[in-house]
C-alpha cells in the first residue's frame, strides 16, 4: 500500500507554533489526515478488498488477500501535482481509510476524509460505502507527492476547484493574513477548513487559548469561520491556521482582573479523577486539584459534573504558562469586587 509505509506515533502534547520550523508538524498534520487509516492499518495490515481483474496478489493463510502496488511514475506524479491538475483513476480497492485508486502509471491513496461524500456513522454504514466505489472512476487530484517516502495521496474533494486553483492560492496567501472557509474535517488533532480549493489545518493547539478536549467541541462540520495564517509551505501543500489569534489572549490581562483568593464564578469543563478543570470564562481555564475539595468519601464524579456552576477561589495564577490554581474550599478568602 503506497501510504501507510510510514508510521505516525500519536501525540502527547499541543505545541505551539510560533517560532518553529513548519516541518516539525507534518506529523501531525499526517495524524489528522489519516488518523482513521492509521488505526484501521495497525490491526489490520494486510486487509485491502481488491477490485477485478486483481492487481499481483498473493493468497494468505487466513484467506485475505495482500495486494502488491506497483511503483508510480513519479515524474508523471509530480507534473500532476504540480499543476494542479485534475484527472480520473479508478478505484481498485478500499480499506476503512479510504481508497486505492490507480491508472497505467499512477497508484495512491484517496483518505475518506477527502471523498465529496462522508456520511457513515459506524463500521459497517462505512464498509460498504466504500466498497462501493470499487470499479467506479474519480475524478481527483494530487494533494500529496512524496517520491522518497512512496506516498501519493489524492483528494476528491480538492477537485471540486478548477485546475490550476492551488498554485493560485498559494501565489496569493499572506502569512498573518486573515481567510474565511468552510470545516471540511474534524478529527482528533484538529480541524481541516477548506480555503476555496486548498485545505488549511488549524491544529488543536490553535483552536483556543484555553484548554480543548477535542476539536469537535469547538468547530462542526460545514462551519464557515474567519481564520488566520500563520505558515505556508507550497511545496508540500501545507496551511497552518489558527482561529485563536483572531481573539485576544486573556492571560496576557488576567494579573490585572483577578488576584489570589478572589472569589469567582466558574464553569465545570471537565471532571479527571485527580480534581476538576473550570473556566472562568472564554479561554481562562484552571484546575482544582482534589486536595481544594470537600469530597469526605465521595468521589470527585459523585458531586460534580460537566458544565455545573460553581464558586472557586484562586490559589495563583501564572500566565506565562497559562495555569491557574483553584479551590472549592471558600473560607477565610476575600470576596471578588
Amino acid at each position: 500500500m503506497v501510504v501507510a509505509n510510514k508510521t505516525y506515533p500519536a501525540e502527547t502534547a499541543s505545541p505551539a507554533i510560533d517560532g518553529l520550523e513548519f516541518e516539525e508538524h507534518d506529523e501531525g498534520w499526517w495524524q489528522s489526515v489519516l488518523a482513521d487509516e492509521e488505526r484501521f492499518s495497525a490491526a489490520h495490515p494486510t486487509r485491502i478488498q481488491a477490485a477485478e481483474p486483481p492487481l499481483n496478489k498473493k493468497n494468505l493463510s487466513s484467506g485475505e488477500t495482500e495486494v502488491e502496488v506497483p511503483q508510480s511514475d513519479w515524474v508523471y506524479a509530480e507534473s500532476i501535482y504540480n499543476l494542479d491538475q485534475i484527472i480520473t483513476l479508478l478505484v481498485s480497492g478500499y480499506n476503512r481509510g479510504g481508497l486505492l485508486v490507480e491508472s497505467d502509471k499512477l497508484h495512491g491513496f484517496v483518505p475518506y476524509s477527502h471523498l465529496v461524500e462522508m456520511t457513515c456513522q459506524t463500521d459497517s454504514e462505512r464498509d460498504n460505502f466504500l466498497a462501493n466505489y470499487v470499479g467506479k472512476e474519480l475524478r481527483l487530484k494530487v494533494i500529496e507527492c512524496v517520491p522518497d517516502e512512496g506516498r501519493v495521496v489524492f483528494s476528491e474533494r480538492a477537485a471540486r476547484a478548477d485546475a490550476g486553483r492551488r498554485t493560485q492560492l498559494f501565489s496569493s496567501l499572506r502569512q498573518g493574513e486573515i481567510v474565511s472557509g468552510e470545516v471540511t474535517n474534524i478529527t482528533e488533532f484538529g480541524a481541516f477548513i477548506d480555503l476555496g480549493g486548498v485545505e488549511g489545518l488549524i491544529h488543536i493547539s490553535e483552536l483556543s487559548w484555553g484548554r480543548v478536549v477535542h476539536p469537535a467541541h469547538i468547530l462542526k462540520l460545514g462551519q464557515h469561520v474567519d481564520v488566520q495564517v500563520i505558515d505556508i509551505l507550497p511545496e508540500r501543500c501545507r496551511i497552518a491556521l489558527s482561529l485563536k489569534r483572531l481573539q485576544t489572549n486573556p492571560w496576557e490581562f488576567v494579573s490585572a482582573r483577578y488576584t489570589t483568593n478572589d472569589i469567582i464564578p466558574a464553569t465545570i469543563t471537565s471532571v479527571v479523577s485527580f480534581g476538576v478543570f473550570a473556566r472562568l470564562e472564554e479561554g481562562l481555564e484552571g484546575l482544582v486539584h482534589v486536595s481544594e475539595m470537600n469530597l469526605g468519601s465521595a468521589a470527585v464524579r459523585d458531586l460534580y459534573s460537566e458544565g455545573q456552576k460553581v464558586n472557586v477561589r484562586i490559589l495563583h495564577i501564572d500566565s506565562q504558562h497559562q495555569r491557574l490554581g483553584l479551590s472549592l474550599k471558600l473560607d477565610g478568602s476575600k470576596a471578588n469586587a
